[in-house]
């Protein structure tokens, strides 16, 4: 723990996730969800199947990205507008509007969708509390 009250991880797995390296701020997320016993790790598993989730888009693989948001979403629903610093209700909008396309696409394996630079979400990171 840091001594703003929040683990060290999850603010570096929210740093990595704002710069788009997916597969490291999944790593991050998960080393810390391993070692998390309370109610913070549905929350966790939700962040961590978000990074994921937006890997499989970017690498193209729609169906698993398509999945794995979906997941995402019921993990992190739950928590309500706000959880640990962070702006759930926006967040899981910007993660709507980035997989709008591939939600609506109603093919078992959607193909011919991209995912687009300016649609990827962005956390506001916590301040020090």
């Amino acid at each position: 723990m840091m001594p703003d009250g929040y683990p060290e991880q999850y603010l570096e797995g929210l740093r990595l996730f704002n710069a788009e390296d997916f597969f490291e701020s999944h790593e991050v997320l998960e080393e810390l969800w391993s070692e998390t016993q309370d109610s913070r790790k549905k929350f966790y598993q939700g962040l961590i199947q978000a990074a994921v989730a937006l890997l499989h888009f970017g690498n193209g693989n729609l169906g698993g990205a398509k999945k794995v948001y979906l997941s995402s979403r019921k993990y992190l629903e739950s928590y309500g507008p706000e959880y640990e610093g962070l702006d759930l209700s926006r967040f899981l909008g910007e993660m709507q509007f980035c997989f709008q396309e591939l939600i609506d696409n109603q093919e078992p394996c959607p193909t011919g969708i991209a995912l687009r630079d300016e649609r990827v979400p962005k956390i506001a990171i916590p301040a020090a509390q």
